[in-house]
């Protein structure tokens, strides 16, 4: 775990704090050999390549993706019109669909 992932997570308000926990710790146990790095003024994921990243809103966290066309996104989560990243809007566990962002994870980091 790298400290300054730590330290993002925890200067966030208590409840982004416990989604970001949560979502760091499915990253970890749904790709082997992730690491952590610190860039963009984010946490950044990655196996061999970034493959996601957290980052901190008023109102949510924003958990992004690199290399997003690889994801079957049936339900049309994914947001934004960047070239190469789109990302999905999370106010609590609650909306964690902990299935659907193994299978991200997997296929983002793959």
């Amino acid at each position: 775990m790298n400290p300054q992932v730590t330290d993002y997570i925890n200067q966030a308000p208590a409840e982004q704090k416990q989604l970001m926990e949560t979502l760091r710790q499915l990253i970890h146990d749904s790709v082997a050999g992730v690491t952590e790095e610190f860039k963009w003024s984010r946490p950044v994921f990655r196996a061999g390549k970034d493959f996601t990243y957290l980052k901190t809103a008023k109102a949510y966290v924003t958990l992004g993706f690199f290399d997003f066309e690889k994801l079957n996104d049936e339900q049309n989560r994914l947001e934004g019109t960047g070239k190469g990243m789109r990302h999905i809007k999370l106010k609590s566990t609650n909306d964690i669909d902990s299935e659907l962002l193994r299978e991200w994870f997997k296929t983002a980091a793959g």
